[in-house]
């Protein structure tokens, strides 16, 4: 089983985030700028993941993504590559891809590009580290 320190300023991050309904607002951002600049574009990411998806597709409607869940992402630059990255729609965790590019501060995303692969057996879920 893999854990993962939660840091207090990423968990709050991400609960305005998910209580918001993706709202990005003064709050949110101020959260984020206390985040070191990896993790704040993992989250930045994590919520444009939710969001194109979420516009993108009638089938799925994000509730969470995580981009390190079963492989970490790589980190180049203004960059995140997610090659084992889930986002949970309708109860279930399923795997995706997806490359995303953020402004220089890691506050914006610029580009992104997604691929959606199969369902994650609840059976593993433990060992990725998901959750109902």
């Amino acid at each position: 089983m893999r854990l993962k320190i939660a840091f207090p300023a990423a968990v709050a991050v991400a609960h305005a985030f998910f209580t918001s309904a993706f709202a990005f607002d003064a709050r949110t951002a101020k959260g984020l700028l206390r985040l070191d600049p990896n993790m704040r574009l993992e989250q930045v990411c994590d919520l444009a993941a939710m969001e194109r998806i979420g516009k993108e597709s009638a089938e799925f409607h994000p509730d969470r993504a995580k981009s390190d869940v079963i492989t970490p992402p790589n980190h180049l630059g203004n960059i995140l590559k997610a090659d084992g990255a889930a986002f949970r729609s309708g109860r279930k965790w399923r795997r995706f891809s997806f490359t995303c590019r953020a402004t220089e501060d890691h506050m914006k995303v610029i580009a992104f590009d997604y691929s959606i692969g199969e369902l994650i057996p609840e059976s593993k879920w433990d060992d990725y580290g998901l959750w109902r």
